[in-house]
Parts: C-alpha cells; sequence; structure tokens
C-alpha cells in the first residue's frame, strides 16, 4: 500500500518561488531604484492669502517734506576751557580740607587750608619795608628843612627823595605779597586759605589731609569746571562727514531726558580719523541750562541737511515692527497682500510716521498691520 506525502502550503509556495526566480536570472536595477525625488517650491513667505481682504481697510501713503536727517552718538565732556585750577601761592602743609572730588562750590567758597613757612618770610619783608619807609620819610622831611635853611644843597634833597619813594615802593609790594597769600597785616597767622576761583564743579583732586603743597607748582590742588557749558563729542562715519561743516547746529537728544531737545554748534571736524571705526571725532559747545547734562552721558545728536527730501508718510499702526524691523502690507494680485519691508522715520503729528524707504507716496498699504499680523498667527 503506498502511502502519500503532503507539503505544507506555505512550504509549498515558497519553493515555487524559489524556482521560478532562478529561472528568470538577474534582477531589473532599474525597478529596484527608489523613485525620482519631486521637488516642491516653497511658498513666499512675504506673501499672505486671506478669505475676505475687504475687512482690512487700506490707507494711502501721503507725502511729507523733510530736511534728510544724519543721527550720531556722542558723549558728554567738560569744555576744558572752562577748567581753571585752584592753586596754592604758599608752599606748605595741609591741615584743613573743605571740599571733595565732585563736590559743587560758589566762587570765594574755602577749599582747603594750608600751614606754610613762606608766610612769615613775608611778613617778616613787610615788617622791614614798613621801617625802611618810615626812615626814608624821616630823612626826606629833614633834608628838606636843611635845604630850606640852606645847610644842604638840591641834589642832597633830591637824593633824599628818590630814597623815600624807594621805600615806599618797597613796601608797597610788600603789603600786595601779604594780601596774595591771604594775610590780615594786622592780624598775621601762619595759614594760608585757599578758595575757589570760580563757581562750579571740582573734577579732579589731588590733595589728602595733612599731604605736602607746593606753591605755584602742579599737581594742584583742585580743578573746578563750569559746567554751564560742556561739549558734545560725537563720531562720525567717513561717509556722512560731507553732511557737516564747522558752525552746523543739530538737536541733541539726551537718554536721560526723552522729551527734551538742546541746541548745540559744531566748532571742531578732528582732522584724523580713528583707523578702528574709521569716524572722526566731531565737537559741539552746547549750552547746560540748569546743569542738566553731566560728564559721561551718552547723546544723540541730529544733523540737518540744507536741501529737504520728499518722504512718504503712513498712520503709524500700519508700520508692524517684527524682528528689529519695520514692515507694511500692501495689495498683492489675487486679492491677498505682500509683506514689504521699510526704513521707518520720525514720528508725525496726528498719529502718522515718515517711511524713509520701501515705500513712496501714493501706495496703498493696511491701515492696522497688526491686525492683520494677528490674524496670520492664527
Amino acid at each position: 500500500m503506498k502511502h502519500k506525502i503532503f507539503l505544507p502550503t506555505t512550504l509549498f509556495l515558497g519553493l515555487s518561488l524559489v524556482l521560478l526566480g532562478c529561472g528568470q536570472g538577474k534582477a531589473d536595477p532599474k525597478a529596484e531604484a527608489p523613485p525620482p525625488t519631486q521637488v516642491v517650491r516653497a511658498a513666499d513667505v512675504n506673501l499672505i492669502k486671506v478669505e475676505h481682504p475687504d475687512q482690512f481697510p487700506l490707507a494711502t501713503a501721503g507725502e511729507h517734506k523733510a530736511a534728510p536727517a544724519l543721527n550720531v552718538t556722542g558723549t558728554v565732556n567738560p569744555d576744558i576751557t572752562r577748567n581753571v585750577p585752584a592753586i596754592s601761592l604758599a608752599t606748605g602743609r595741609v591741615v584743613e580740607i573743605k571740599a571733595r572730588l565732585g563736590d559743587v562750590v560758589k566762587k570765594g567758597q574755602l577749599l582747603l587750608r594750608v600751614q606754610s613757612n613762606d608766610i612769615s618770610g613775608a611778613f617778616q619783608q613787610y615788617l622791614k619795608t614798613v621801617n625802611d619807609e618810615r626812615l626814608a620819610r624821616t630823612q626826606l622831611e629833614r633834608a628838606q628843612i636843611l635845604f630850606e635853611k640852606g645847610a644842604i644843597s638840591q641834589k642832597d634833597l633830591q637824593v633824599a627823595q628818590a630814597a623815600e619813594q624807594d621805600a615806599r615802593v618797597d613796601l608797597d609790594a610788600a603789603t600786595q605779597q601779604l594780601k596774595l597769600l591771604g594775610v590780615d597785616k594786622d592780624h598775621p597767622t601762619g595759614i594760608v586759605d585757599i578758595v575757589a576761583p570760580i563757581s562750579g564743579v571740582i573734577v579732579e583732586q589731588n590733595v589728602t589731609n595733612a599731604a605736602g603743597v607746593q606753591g605755584l607748582s602742579s599737581p594742584n590742588p583742585f580743578t573746578i569746571s563750569d559746567l554751564s557749558h560742556v561739549w558734545i563729542i560725537c563720531d562720525v562715519y567717513e561717509n556722512d562727514l560731507d553732511a557737516i561743516h564747522l558752525g552746523q547746529f543739530a538737536d541733541i537728544h539726551l537718554n536721560a531726558y526723552p522729551g527734551k531737545t538742546l541746541k548745540g554748534r559744531i566748532d571742531n571736524i578732528g582732522p584724523i580719523l580713528d583707523p578702528s571705526i574709521r569716524a572722526a571725532k566731531v565737537r559741539l559747545e552746547v549750552p547746560n541750562p540748569n546743569e542738566i547734562m553731566r560728564v559721561g552721558m551718552f547723546v544723540t545728536a541730529t544733523f540737518y541737511g540744507k536741501q529737504p527730501e520728499t518722504y512718504a508718510v503712513v498712520p503709524a499702526a500700519s508700520i508692524l515692527h517684527l524682528h528689529d524691523r519695520d514692515w507694511v502690507y500692501v495689495p498683492a494680485d489675487g486679492g491677498g497682500f505682500r509683506r514689504v519691508e521699510v526704513k521707518g522715520g520720525n514720528m508725525l503729528p496726528n498719529g502718522m510716521q515718515e517711511i524713509r524707504s520701501g515705500v513712496t507716496p501714493g501706495a496703498k498699504v493696511v491701515s492696522n498691520a497688526l491686525e492683520l499680523q494677528n490674524t496670520v498667527d492664527q
């Protein structure tokens, strides 16, 4: 009796595929290759499609004429022509200091006191000249009596007169020396008072308690600066130098006082450029009312050209500030809007703003760019 052999269905199919493959030979490489890559171009990110564009009203860019402006940064510096040293006329030792660096002082205010041996020498010279003048005057009076009686000649009288005049000159010089040292000849003392020569701010101090002071020699104990007028030193780049000239006025805007504008005049344009930034130092003379400008403050100076230029002007709400840039939306073909980069200018009355570039007068822009942007983000 013969026995039948049954093979599993899966094994049978596997053997069939193997035999079929062996019969066909090598595989086709084109059939095994991956499909070709499909290139899809990205949409314009600045082009926006909306279903109802009429819900975003448009505004027409107007026309505004203004002089071209050049904005540069600068710092407040003291006017060195208004820096006055408080010097000591006598050499000695400091015994008392009445003011410090940064103090506001008035003219004639006591700054420090110095004990000096120069005073004793000056007072001794004064007493000597007083005695010499008294003796010369007595001799002149005696000579005049003798001359009237014929006891001496006119020549001897003239000699006595000259001696008395010389003694008087020496006395005047000694008296003036005491005044310069601040000494009262009737109440002499060994202390010299040094007072402020002008009103201002002490910007430099080179003396401490018990320190030695040299008469009429540097370093001076104090330096006082009159800050009623200051210098503003600005950096103007090489490419902008043709926009400024000596005597030109500029608007000064203070970071500390945003709503305040001062006027400054160019009195010097540096002849040498800073090689690291290719800029020249420009110096402005600026009055400092109430001394609101302090040394070291940062400011912005705006120079205006002579010939006015025409700029577009749009509602300030039409300008979108995004990623440190300014943008506006303008109508595009197909019922959408296109975002255009612009360069914003000065703010104008009635909520308007200049556009220096990117949009010309007469162009249509979306009145409220932020509203459209919020709709797109949703």
